[in-house]
């Protein structure tokens, strides 16, 4: 298989380089991004609600604070900001202005670079497409410059590097698309996720913030 594509890509010429490269870059990104989304959904909403939610109706705000810091993902972070706030006595508009701050540098986190996997994916298309145009160019000139003896082998040897930057351009450009889907996807929801439960968890803990100054 893999001396099968070795030989495919010799024969696609140089143009196959740009669409390599275009690959490596795609595929690095795919692997950092699943990477991400993996730690920034390390936890379960409703059971980090549920637990956090226990520890602010019994007032222990450092326990709060820890449980947060136990596991760093966007919304651990958001919230752990307004808690932190609370712990320095702020007023209810400087805590929501805490969390926001923290939400303004995590929620683009979420999808970043994962738009260039459409860009790339169309580049690796259109690489694949200037490959064929490249071959087919070659073609036109094997036919009318080259010695008659010599036609055959050049005519084919053309078209299959017309062919080959064309099956390779798309090989790589189909994943790249699925996966900008995907993650595109995935990022919102998460996006979704986190506004909402962020938004929960501050009205919660504005309303009970009478339980920790008793407590404190």
């Amino acid at each position: 298989m893999l001396h099968t594509l070795a030989e495919h890509f010799k024969e696609g010429g140089w143009m196959m380089w740009p669409i390599l490269m275009t690959s490596l870059l795609g595929f690095a990104i795919i692997g950092e991004r699943l990477n991400y989304m993996r730690r920034a959904s390390a936890i379960r909403k409703e059971e980090f609600l549920k637990q956090l939610n226990q520890l602010i109706l019994k007032g222990d705000l450092e326990r709060c604070i820890s449980f947060c810091a136990q596991t760093q993902t966007p919304l651990t972070r958001i919230v752990r900001a307004g808690l932190m706030a609370i712990a320095s006595r702020k007023s209810t508009e400087e805590v929501q202005t805490a969390m926001d701050a923290v939400a303004l540098r995590e929620i683009p986190r979420i999808q970043q670079r994962t738009g260039l996997l459409a860009m790339l994916s169309n580049m690796a298309t259109l690489l694949g497409l200037l490959g064929t145009v490249i071959g087919m160019i070659g073609a036109f000139g094997a036919v009318s410059k080259v010695a008659p003896s010599e036609k055959a082998t050049m005519l084919a040897a053309s078209i299959s590097e017309a062919m080959n930057c064309t099956a390779f351009g798309l090989l790589v450009a189909i994943p790249l698309l699925g996966a900008y889907g995907w993650l595109q996807t995935r990022g919102t929801e998460l996006v979704d996720d986190v506004h909402e439960a962020a938004v929960a968890t501050l009205n919660f803990i504005l309303s009970n913030r009478d339980k920790f100054n008793k407590a404190g």
